[in-house]
């Protein structure tokens, strides 16, 4: 071989080399391009576009991701699931802790790609966002509609889901529109909460105000404690503020624990004489949807909507 001939087969394997250098410079352009800036609870976080490994602290969250057909990785553990979401007792999907709690050894040998949280999982954000790119979709019970439209279209964007959730929502939107016609003229409601032989009344504002704030139910009573508990109440208040109708939320029920029903509570002298009752107006919420996903995932809020709309239709 020649000098010329040697040189030249340098300058090719030069060129090639600085040509492989440009393309994995190039490609590592194109994968730092590849996310999604996702504004949150917590500020803004960028994650990766579309990610194939998923873990969802939170219920709520999984009700929409499971409403938009994204499949996810890892999920919480709960003594009972609502029937939209019943497949993620399986196996198949990895138990990363409970609501709460999470176990951080099993997130961290999952090496997942984004990891979300909300509600009752939000406190350990600081601790679950050094393992992966965390988001806190907890919402805002003063604008729940709000916030669910908010993370359902943050949702889409970051799964790339924005037809289905276009969709969907706008169904949404529809059926809340026709619900508040329907609550115009259904007169006064009071929503209570019922656990452990105890009961709590929550008005506008609160985690269930959005039967008053965006469904358009007139509150029955008044100045309502706005706490996460709400206000502790009795039989006799219920009397007192006699409801034209009477939403109730089965605690025990919808985590799955013993105790005296809610039907059985509230069947009583005090109870009976409202007009709620008279008229046949005490209606039993699904306990899944607003409790334990405090109405807050897309099927939740939509199945809700229906569920108050067929309850307020005349001749029921």
């Amino acid at each position: 071989m020649t000098m010329q001939q040697n040189t030249g087969h340098g300058r090719r394997r030069l060129i090639q080399a600085c040509a492989a250098l440009a393309l994995s410079a190039a490609f590592g352009v194109c994968m730092a391009q590849a996310t999604v800036p996702v504004k949150h609870a917590r500020g803004q976080t960028s994650v990766p576009a579309n990610p194939t490994k998923t873990i969802v602290m939170d219920m709520a969250v999984l009700d929409t991701l499971h409403a938009l057909d994204v499949e996810v990785a890892g999920v919480p553990t709960a003594a009972k699931l609502p029937p939209q979401l019943a497949q993620y007792a399986e196996p198949r999907y990895l138990k990363v802790g409970s609501l709460f709690e999470p176990n951080y050894e099993v997130i961290h040998a999952a090496q997942p790609q984004v990891i979300i949280v909300a509600g009752r999982s939000a406190p350990k954000y600081d601790e679950l966002s050094k393992l992966a790119p965390t988001i806190d979709l907890t919402v805002d019970p003063r604008d729940l509609v709000g916030s669910v439209t908010r993370n359902t279209e943050t949702l889409a964007a970051i799964y790339g889901k924005q037809a289905q959730a276009r969709q969907k929502l706008d169904a949404l939107r529809a059926s809340i529109s026709a619900l508040q016609g329907q609550a115009a003229m259904a007169g006064t409601a009071l929503v209570i909460l019922t656990t452990g032989g105890k009961m709590s009344a929550y008005g506008p504002g609160s985690r269930f105000g959005v039967i008053h704030d965006a469904f358009g139910l007139k509150p029955a009573a008044k100045g309502l404690n706005v706490s996460n508990h709400g206000q502790a109440i009795s039989f006799e208040f219920i009397a007192e503020t006699n409801p034209d109708w009477l939403f109730v939320i089965d605690r025990d029920a919808a985590i799955g624990r013993e105790g005296v029903s809610a039907q059985r509570m509230l069947d009583n002298d005090l109870v009976r004489a409202t007009a709620a009752w008279k008229n046949k107006r005490v209606v039993y919420l699904n306990g899944f949807n607003w409790y334990l996903l405090g109405s807050a995932g897309l099927t939740a809020m939509q199945q809700n909507v229906d569920d108050i709309a067929a309850a307020l239709a005349p001749g029921k």
